[in-house]
């Protein structure tokens, strides 16, 4: 039984590893608030059919925020 055989024979039920984009299936940058359980690329895509709506709370340029208007994921 070689190293290649060993290191992912058992399935990860817990952790990072374990989630990933519901969208994509990209385990990196994903989330998890709201349920929402994607990564960071596909909620910028798809920000607008889940009803969030990009709102700038400062004036000026300063950082925008994701506000969330409703549960239609």
């Amino acid at each position: 039984m070689g190293h290649s055989n060993v290191w992912n024979s058992h399935p990860k039920n817990y952790g990072p590893g374990s989630r990933t984009c519901r969208v994509c299936g990209n385990p990196h940058g994903l989330i998890r608030k709201y349920g929402l359980m994607c990564c960071r690329q596909c909620f910028r895509s798809n920000a607008k059919e889940i009803g969030f709506i990009k709102d700038d709370l400062m004036c000026g340029n300063s950082a925008a925020t994701f506000l969330l208007t409703s549960y239609g994921y």
